[in-house]
């Protein structure tokens, strides 16, 4: 059994796309940017390297940390194992993003007030990840908050804290 005949378009846009650098529109935090990048490049190496956007942290580079939670198009991300080039026509939210006319975004704001972070470099993804789960509708109690936020790794332990921000922001509304 032979693999199914590409149409035309895709061969030349495959070919356009090759390991050369490639120009990559990106819309991040609202402002649109233009990349010479690898199509191979990470969202999280675009972001850091590129844009000097550099909350969104590199941890585990493998996805199981969560320290660079980002949003594509207002879900959910890991910047580190999306490719840049999947995000073009999209918008790329980062915790730069986050707050509004120099004012913390209330999930910000209860990170401080509840002590939600110790070393701080899991902080960015942990707010990211926890602002997405209020919008889904996944705080209903300590244990559900606690499954949708699993896949942020606080290496020192500071979940009771993270929990009670996310708990304090939830009861605002």
């Amino acid at each position: 059994m032979s693999a199914p005949e590409r149409a035309p378009a895709d061969r030349a846009t495959s070919a356009d796309r090759g390991p050369e650098p490639v120009r990559v529109g990106l819309s991040v935090n609202g402002t649109e940017h233009t990349l010479d990048i690898e199509p191979r490049v990470s969202l999280l190496d675009a972001l850091r390297e590129r844009l000097a956007l550099t909350g969104a942290k590199k941890g585990c580079d493998q996805g199981t940390c969560g320290a660079c939670t980002v949003w594509v198009d207002g879900r959910r991300a890991l910047a580190c194992l999306t490719l840049a080039i999947t995000c073009e026509g999209r918008e790329v939210t980062t915790i730069e993003g986050l707050s509004s006319d120099g004012e913390l975004h209330p999930m910000q704001k209860a990170f401080v007030d509840q002590d939600a972070f110790q070393c701080g470099y899991c902080t960015p993804g942990q707010i990211m990840s926890a602002v997405a789960l209020l919008e889904e509708g996944h705080a209903g109690d300590d244990a559900e908050i606690k499954e949708w936020m699993s896949g942020n790794i606080c290496r020192c332990a500071a979940y009771p804290h993270i929990r009670a921000a996310i708990r304090a922001v939830r009861d605002q509304t």
